[in-house]
């Protein structure tokens, strides 16, 4: 017997396919400000009901946003960057209490934008912020092909700190080679001269707790020898501690877990970003920390 045209798609419009959940709209997170630093803004993205289960893309952008009406367009504009954090992070763990960037519903993770360029799990923009710049955020839930899967989270603005004299980044004295007071350093045991610290600096973490150390203590160290005399002197020994005789990659095979260092490599970072310990720098807003106090963070 032959069905009817109509009989047919009567049949196939009883058949309904159930609802893919991978396609399925996904709640938008939610984003505060945290600190500020002068090369970097740290943000909390906190997930909603229905979780980031394929991680979120953050979008920040400078001053040129309010000249756009305060809108968001679809392809990325000058002035913008856009990065993708869909792994795990090794970097940024914040005394390990952030393992992981796909989160469950109402979870909460904190990023660091400006601080990306040795992170893992993340994909797109990893330049240092701007000093002294205002800067907005937003972000959205990935869906399972890296697109958009929500509506765009509330926006929120921040302002990087300005430059400190003598507070300055490793992508500063990365790019700034001749502002360099010293020709050489100790890291742990073993002495490199200028040439080689540069090599260091050039070399990509690639989970290496290691490298991502001896980049903020190499930035650290170059603080304190361009002037700056409010770091307590236990705080670089007790690095250089953990360093011990290792040789740092390129110029070695040294090799830390990051989860041992990442929460020293978080002190020297947040110092060398003028967050802490600027007090003998040009006048900033800094953040009242103890060696004391953050050595129990490690424990």
């Amino acid at each position: 017997m032959k069905l009817s045209i109509i009989s047919l798609t009567t049949a196939l419009a009883a058949f309904v396919l159930p609802p893919d959940p991978a396609r399925a709209a996904l709640d938008a997170p939610v984003i505060t400000r945290a600190t500020s630093g002068q090369g970097k803004q740290m943000i909390y993205v906190t997930a909603g009901p229905s979780g980031l289960p394929y991680g979120f893309t953050v979008r920040w952008a400078d001053e040129g946003f309010i000249a756009r009406g305060h809108q968001w367009a679809d392809q990325t504009f000058p002035g913008e960057g856009r990065a993708s954090f869909t792994g795990s992070p090794t970097l940024n763990t914040f005394y390990n209490a952030y393992l992981g960037f796909r989160l469950g519903p109402n979870q909460t993770v904190a990023v660091e934008v400006g601080d990306l360029l040795q992170e893992t799990g993340v994909e797109g923009t990893v330049d240092e912020l701007r000093a002294g710049m205002h800067y907005f955020f937003v972000a959205y839930a990935n869906d399972a092909d890296g697109n958009a899967g929500g509506a765009l989270s509330a926006t929120i603005d921040a302002y990087t700190s300005a430059n400190i004299d003598c507070n300055r980044t490793p992508g500063y004295w990365k790019n700034h080679k001749e502002a360099w007071p010293v020709d050489g350093l100790t890291l742990g045991g073993v002495t490199y001269t200028k040439a080689q610290l540069c090599d260091i600096l050039d070399t990509s973490v690639r989970g290496n707790g290691l490298v991502s150390l001896a980049h903020q203590l190499i930035a650290a160290k170059l603080n304190v020898a361009r002037g700056n005399t409010s770091v307590p002197s236990s705080v670089l020994d007790s690095c250089d501690g953990v360093v011990q005789g290792l040789v740092v990659p390129p110029l070695g095979e040294g090799y830390l877990a990051p989860a041992a260092t990442s929460g020293f490599t978080q002190v020297l970072d947040d110092f060398n970003n003028g967050i802490i310990w600027a007090d003998n720098c040009s006048p900033v807003r800094t953040e009242s920390k103890t060696w004391g106090g953050v050595k129990a963070l490690f424990r």
